[in-house]
């Protein structure tokens, strides 16, 4: 009896301790950043915090699912009006925190510079079976911004039957690093972080709507240690760390 009851006791204390933990759904592209920031956040008294990183409508609809999160963090604008029209962040802590480019990366021994434009033959950049890679057009947000940067500048009909459209920017990214594919379309802050790939050219930024990136915590994971780990990642020292992987940073 005396075992059974050691034995739920550290049930329970192993059950606190990881409901004491801070689970943070972000987009793939901010991985590097957050795991630069979660030891300042530790160190500052936080409670430690867990991430999931992947495409911000997988992580949408893993919420809407009723995956545990305390934070949601979006690439784009569209993913978390989709959460909140669903009530699954709440709204008044919303913040468009970031900022970000997007840019036309190739394997680095093999980069050479275009402008992107109007103009640009960017099938000439490709081998006869070569394809374009970048997220999923229909639901991945670079691939959002791609295709609506492509069509302002006219070349949409002549690149879509080429994009490969990938789970994340990050899986994207990596199609190039391994020469699956021989251009690829990510953000620049997901440029830097690889060194086997080489920026080839910046999309304008009038081609497309601004990359942006609201961050909010979740209706479901609303607790006070949850709003403070949002305001220190709008604090200072955050913004110091976004800021040195390449992030715009947006006003508060």
């Amino acid at each position: 009896m005396r075992q059974l009851l050691l034995a739920v006791l550290l049930a329970c204390s192993i059950s606190a301790a990881q409901a004491a933990d801070l689970v943070v759904f972000a987009a793939a592209s901010l991985t590097d950043a957050l795991k630069d920031i979660a030891p300042l956040w530790e160190k500052s008294g936080g409670a430690p915090v867990k991430f999931s990183f992947a495409a911000s409508s997988t992580l949408a609809r893993q919420i809407e699912q009723g995956a545990p999160a305390n934070l949601f963090i979006s690439a784009d604008l569209q993913w978390m009006d989709w959460a909140d029209q669903r009530h699954l962040v709440v709204t008044a802590t919303r913040r468009n925190l970031l900022g970000n480019s997007m840019v036309l990366v190739m394997p680095k021994e093999r980069v050479k510079q275009v402008q992107i434009s109007p103009t640009l033959d960017i099938l000439a950049l490709l081998d006869p079976d070569g394809r374009i890679a970048t997220g999923d057009p229909a639901s991945v947000p670079v691939g959002i911004y791609a295709k609506q940067a492509f069509t302002n500048l006219g070349l949409w009909d002549k690149v879509q039957p080429r994009i490969a459209g990938a789970e994340s920017v990050r899986a994207a990214l990596l199609l190039v690093e391994r020469h699956e594919a021989p251009i690829g379309i990510v953000y620049a802050t997901d440029a830097a972080v690889d060194p086997a790939v080489a920026v080839a050219g910046t999309f304008p930024a009038d081609s497309h709507p601004p990359i942006i990136y609201p961050f909010a915590v979740t209706s479901a994971g609303d607790t006070p240690e949850a709003r403070k780990l949002l305001d220190f990642l709008a604090g200072p020292e955050s913004r110091a760390a976004f800021a040195k992987r390449g992030f715009k940073l947006l006003a508060p």
